[in-house]
């Protein structure tokens, strides 16, 4: 049984900065894409970046580009969203997720974490 455990949500104020990790047990999941989703009060959930198997291919969404940065490391069956100048619409329950390609969809991610909070304050 694979388990995503994210952490590193918090309230931050406008223009701080956050890093969170998701941790997989369970199943190595090198062989996994590994995404970065989010959900604000109301709305749908949201693509926000997502890394290749090896890290070579890499995708944001556009309110992401130059903001965020995701990373990994294999070694530790772990991805991270190093998330800078935060803005107040950047506050929602951040996911983690895996799937056997790397995708920008919700649809296709096997795995999924129980999300943290990340709240931005203006």
């Amino acid at each position: 049984q694979v388990q995503l455990v994210e952490s590193g949500g918090g309230l931050v104020q406008a223009g701080g900065s956050l890093r969170l990790s998701c941790a997989a047990s369970g199943r190595t999941l090198r062989m996994y894409a590994r995404g970065w989703f989010r959900q604000a009060p109301g709305k749908e959930r949201e693509f926000v970046a997502a890394i290749s198997q090896s890290g070579s291919t890499i995708y944001y969404a556009d309110s992401a580009k130059g903001r965020f940065t995701i990373s990994r490391d294999n070694a530790k069956n772990t991805v991270y969203l190093q998330m800078d100048s935060l803005k107040p619409e950047d506050t929602a329950v951040y996911y983690c997720a895996a799937a056997q390609v790397i995708l920008r969809t919700v649809n296709g991610y096997a795995y999924w974490g129980q999300g943290t909070q990340v709240t931005v304050s203006s």
